[in-house]
């Protein structure tokens, strides 16, 4: 009796020693939300505590967290899950929407340095359009620890390209889905966009897709994808391109924004909403 209450005491003690705390928010926490860092199983409606999520997701060979990319608190929490899931498993894979091709060699002969140089982000030649103060930190942590970084991306070139050359919409796409895709690139270039612009800029979200499932597929399992929301959507995202047993998809989502359903993913993890920025203001002063 007394060896079986020590053996229940060690494991209460290791699990809670592994319950390692979410970082604090960054972001305005909204009055009265209950379900800040739990996340939403879309399919049961139940919220789960996050070592309730990683010990859901543990044992997936392929998962897609999204992200909105200007928000703090979403990288925070990429960081905290990737520590939390590497803790229970080595992680074989690490791919980044954020890294291209042509990068690949650079990141590789990283290892070799480590995460320490200074000069880092000018070793990888890091795009400034993502911001090295919060790609940063999964980058190191992934070189000290050595898990493997793919790049997940397109190559400027392989972009050039399809925009000259726009490559016909897969028919795995439905109706629903490619209006959606249209409707939303329109929006993002605050409606100064029209065809044939329309029809390549619909065409290199394609292919983005197409390439980070295709490199999803090629990384040693488990493995792990940082995208933002959109590329990681069911319904229209990398999840149409790939082949075999489908990932799991987990979205970062902001407090008080509607709440997909399960077309678009298997969890949503709830988060404060970064400032809004209006990003059409310049265009529209013009």
């Amino acid at each position: 009796m007394k060896r079986m209450l020590l053996t229940g005491l060690l494991a209460l003690w290791t699990g809670l020693a592994a319950a390692a705390p979410l970082p604090e928010w960054v972001n305005s926490v909204p009055p009265a939300e209950m379900h800040l860092g739990q996340a939403l199983d879309t399919r049961s409606g139940e919220w789960l505590e996050p070592d309730e999520l990683v010990e859901r997701i543990r044992n997936a060979d392929r998962v897609l967290l999204g992200e909105q990319h200007d928000n703090d608190d979403h990288h925070r929490l990429q960081l905290w899950l990737l520590q939390r899931l590497h803790s229970e498993r080595p992680q074989a894979g690490l791919l980044l929407e954020m890294l291209t091709p042509a990068q690949q060699p650079l990141v590789d002969q990283a290892y070799a340095t480590g995460s320490s140089s200074a000069a880092l982000k000018e070793q990888l030649q890091w795009n400034p359009g993502w911001p090295w103060e919060l790609y940063g930190p999964v980058v190191r942590w992934a070189l000290d620890k050595q898990v493997p970084l793919y790049a997940a991306n397109l190559d400027r070139s392989e972009i050039s390209e399809l925009y000259r050359h726009p490559p016909p919409l897969s028919p795995r796409y439905s109706e629903v889905a490619v209006a959606e895709l249209r409707e939303t690139i329109a929006r993002s270039h605050c409606g100064r966009i029209d065809e044939p612009q329309l029809s390549g800029m619909l065409g290199i979200q394609q292919q983005r897709d197409m390439r980070m499932a295709e490199a999803l597929a090629a990384a040693p399992a488990p493995s792990l994808l940082l995208a933002g929301n959109f590329h990681v959507r069911r319904d229209l995202g990398v999840p149409v391109h790939v082949e075999g047993e489908a990932p799991v998809v987990i979205m970062l989502h902001e407090a008080g924004k509607p709440m997909p359903g399960p077309e678009q993913a298997d969890y949503l993890w709830l988060t404060p909403a970064a400032p809004e920025q209006d990003h059409c203001a310049q265009w529209q002063s013009e």
